[in-house]
């Protein structure tokens, strides 16, 4: 079909979550037939990326500069959010709803995974509330068993630091039609209800 650039362009593109091979060759495809404006841009961004971008070493974000704004923003709440990924922290900030810090852990517990607490960002975030002044600590993690394996694990070892903790609620997605939910999700609303 073509030579070896282009079969490892398509295979690089085809490993990307989302993408098979298919996918990866019509996106190859349409990058080719424009290269100086298509193939070239992209190849310097993925360029400069990997060169500039990294961890954020306080909360664990993406950013070319280490703190990452949102850790060095003076106009952030003095409250940490925890999430799993730095996903987690993207959606949340797109939502313009949540102005404090973040903690990213890396994932959550899983005795099947083999993920135990020191596999995961804990020991940086109890370091982090020992040094910082917070006002509250708000835990987005998942609605899986994972997920609230970490929080209660998390809720636990926080107490020490007299600070409020919140999880985010959970339970009918708006839009949600009752008679298409799992029984999980729909003990776990009424369980959360609110006055109306």
């Amino acid at each position: 079909m073509g030579g070896p650039e282009l079969e490892n362009l398509i295979a690089q593109f085809a490993r990307l979550p989302g993408l098979g091979p298919r996918s990866a060759r019509r996106i190859v495809l349409k990058l080719l037939r424009e290269p100086q404006t298509r193939l070239a841009p992209l190849a310097e961004a993925l360029r400069a990326a990997a060169v500039s971008v990294r961890n954020c070493t306080v909360c664990g974000n993406l950013d070319s500069t280490d703190p990452c704004a949102i850790c060095t923003s003076p106009s952030r709440e003095r409250r940490i959010c925890v999430v799993e990924s730095v996903a987690d922290l993207w959606a949340l900030e797109r939502a313009h709803i949540y102005r404090g810090a973040y903690h990213v852990l890396g994932g959550t517990l899983s005795a099947l995974a083999g993920r135990g607490p020191e596999d995961l960002a804990i020991a940086a975030l109890l370091a982090r509330l020992a040094r910082e002044r917070v006002e509250e600590i708000i835990l987005a993690l998942p609605a899986t068993v994972e997920g609230a394996t970490t929080a209660h694990y998390l809720a636990e070892r926080l107490k020490r630091f007299a600070v409020p903790v919140s999880r985010l609620a959970q339970g009918v997605p708006m839009g949600g039609a009752l008679e298409v939910l799992d029984e999980g999700t729909l003990a776990t609303a009424l369980r959360a209800r609110s006055p109306a």
